[in-house]
């Protein structure tokens, strides 16, 4: 079964998608966002264990990763 939260790559503006359970939660730009974003979706238990893989997948880069992903030159 795959982890509940999806953290998708940074994009151009160094923002991350955040998903759980397919749903989206919104844009995070660092750690404390996702956190946030947790804690809106009643998930705030999950908010302190970045590194459980059961949770969490982190594409594009870990948990402290948040520069422009490679499209950061491009207007969108």
């Amino acid at each position: 079964m795959p982890p509940p939260v999806v953290v998708h790559p940074p994009d151009h503006e160094g923002a991350r998608r955040v998903q759980c359970d397919g749903e989206d939660l919104g844009r995070a730009f660092n750690i404390y966002d996702v956190m946030d974003l947790l804690n809106r979706a009643g998930l705030s238990r999950a908010a302190t264990a970045f590194d459980d893989t059961t949770i969490f997948d982190w594409r594009g880069g870990g948990p402290y990763h948040w520069e422009p992903g490679p499209d950061a030159a491009r207007d969108t």
